[in-house]
């Protein structure tokens, strides 16, 4: 049997090969890795009492959003919050 350049499935000819670039890690492809990761990631949040919300914005109110974040030294997401519960706070209050 000829030896294949092409051919990778059998790996017995190619064990003294070195491949190019950085070895592998870990045993699970990228896809695998992240999904794992975002399973665990939502896992953390739910512990924290955190619950995901998505909405759509036009872009000059997320850039207003993102300046006003780095001004003050916090996520957009903890931004977005503490003005939604001050908006809910003076709601109530006047109710």
């Amino acid at each position: 049997m000829a030896k294949e350049q092409t051919d990778r499935t059998t790996l017995d000819l190619f064990a003294d090969e070195r491949r190019p670039g950085r070895p592998k890690t870990n045993p699970l492809t990228r896809d695998e890795q992240l999904r794992i990761n975002k399973r665990n990631q939502l896992r953390r949040d739910k512990m924290q009492g955190l619950r995901r919300v998505e909405l759509k914005m036009n872009a000059e109110a997320v850039e207003a959003l993102n300046r006003l974040a780095e001004a003050r030294d916090m996520s957009r997401s903890e931004l977005i919050e503490e003005m939604l519960l001050e908006k809910l706070q003076i709601q109530s209050s006047t109710d």
